[in-house]
Formats: C-alpha cells, structure tokens, sequence
C-alpha cells in the first residue's frame, strides 16, 4: 500500500512538474529587434581594392541563437577573409542601464586573443550599425559595420571607414543570406 502511495505521488509530481516550470519569458521589444538574425547565414562579399589592399572575396558562415537567458544573441562565425580563416563569438544585446545595444566579438582563431571587438551598436528601422575605431599608420580611422535587412531571409553588409566621421567609404561589400 505504501508504494501505491508514493506511486501515485509521484506520478502527481510528475503531472505537477511542467506547470512549475517558469515559461520562457517573452522578448522585450528592444531584443525583438535582434531576432530577425536568429538561424544559421551565409555572407558573399568583397573587399575592394585600395592603395594598401589589393581587395579579394570573402564567406562568412554565421550560426545564430538566443542565449539560454533569452537576453544575448549568440553567433558563432566561420570567416574565410580571402583565404584568411577568422573563427569568433559574437554577443550582441540591449542594455537597460545605459539604454544602448552592443556588439561583442571574441577570437578564437585570426586575430588575438586579447583584442575582443566592442562597440555600440544602433538599431533605426532596418539598419543595424556597429561602430567602431581601427588603428591605421598611427592614427585612428573610424569604422562602421552596417547591415540593412531587405528582409527576414536577405541582408546587406558594408564596412565602411571615415577619417572625419562624416564621410564613409565602403571597403567591404556583400550579402547575407538565410538557410533553410
């Protein structure tokens, strides 16, 4: 009689169980506009040439996901920058504190370790830009990183450099393309 007991009171628990699971909370209306890069991405682009580059094509690979907390987006990229393999971890994510969305990148492979990528990123419509500096002959040269969602399947990509903040040139060029 007794193991009918716990039996039963088991199979209760068990029945009780999923309810006492939290549901996954939904995202706030800032993340929401991260989720449009959910799912694995393939890029096509090209660097053009310069006085100090002789330009090339590159692929990215992009895998993308929420982080278990629901608050980060995960992207794990495969870079092949014209032969050149570049493995990294991207983070981006809204912050409440300072109400501004950032981008976090991190170096597995292709640059070092010690030199993560951070910078602000700004959402407006379907433009996403991730801001940047980058070292060049002793001076910093501002650099932009802008995407523009054509659609929930479809997204250009710039990177573009400026030596007044004003005036961008594009140096890379490409797409993005969702897979099944």
């Amino acid at each position: 009689m007794k193991r009918v007991i716990f039996l039963l009171i088991c199979i209760a628990m068990l029945a009780i169980s999923p309810a006492l699971v939290a549901a996954p909370q939904p995202l706030s209306p800032e993340l929401q506009k991260l989720d449009i890069s959910i799912g694995r991405w393939i890029y096509h682009g090209k660097t053009m040439p310069s006085a100090t580059n002789k330009g090339g094509s590159w692929t990215w690979n992009a895998d993308c996901r929420w982080s278990g907390n629901m608050v980060f987006l995960e992207c794990s990229f495969t870079n092949d920058w014209a032969g050149k393999i570049v493995k990294s971890l991207v983070v981006d994510t809204y912050n409440g504190e300072d109400q501004t969305y950032w981008h976090y990148e991190m170096f597995a492979t292709g640059a070092k370790g010690d030199k993560p990528f951070v910078s602000k990123m700004a959402i407006h419509g379907n433009t996403w830009i991730e801001y940047g500096q980058e070292a060049a002959r002793g001076k910093k040269i501002g650099e932009r990183i802008v995407y523009r969602w054509q659609s929930p399947t479809r997204v250009s990509v710039a990177i573009e450099i400026s030596r007044d903040g004003v005036h961008w040139k594009t140096v890379d060029q490409g797409e993005g393309v969702k897979q099944p």
